[in-house]
């Protein structure tokens, strides 16, 4: 059994060491661990995308306009405010910058932010999957060599 390495060269598994062979698994477990929480974050982003087209559509509407809501200025603290405006919003556009947008090209903003989070979601989920396939096949060969291994010191004991 072959795996394509890094750089796209060929390793034959069997052909490893049993110490090999876990080097290999724990580089996988890491990789795989990696991806994982980086496909968790990029989840976690859009999901803050589409709050933001939500509290668009309903938290600058005209039906909202006259009543009194709650600036949040710390994560705990609030203060009272009113609507200032129900055609434009401020945009944090990264790294602190902010742009005032309508609120229909601020939809499309994060609407664009949503469709390009869901490519990059599925690519690395791919990714994530050819991974998780290489690890079960080193493991499976590992297995495979560590039950060969303990079979072979049976028969030295039994000889």
């Amino acid at each position: 059994m072959a795996a394509a390495g890094e750089k796209g060269q060929q390793i034959d598994l069997n052909q490893l060491s049993v110490q090999q062979l876990t080097q290999v698994k724990k580089q996988f477990d890491d990789e795989v661990q990696h991806l994982s929480n980086s496909y968790q974050n990029l989840r976690v982003a859009q999901g803050k995308f589409r709050d933001c087209v939500t509290s668009i559509k309903d938290g600058v509407a005209d039906s909202v306009k006259d009543k009194s809501l709650l600036v949040p200025l710390t994560s705990s603290l609030y203060v009272p405010g009113s609507l200032a405006s129900t055609s434009h919003v401020l945009v944090d556009v990264g790294t602190g910058f902010f742009v005032e947008k309508s609120t229909s090209d601020a939809t499309k903003f994060y609407q664009e932010k949503i469709e390009e989070l869901g490519k990059n979601i599925k690519d690395l989920e791919n990714v994530v999957n050819g991974k998780a396939n290489n690890l079960r096949v080193v493991e499976e060969i590992l297995r495979q060599k560590m039950l060969a291994q303990q079979q072979g010191q049976v028969e030295g004991q039994a000889g």
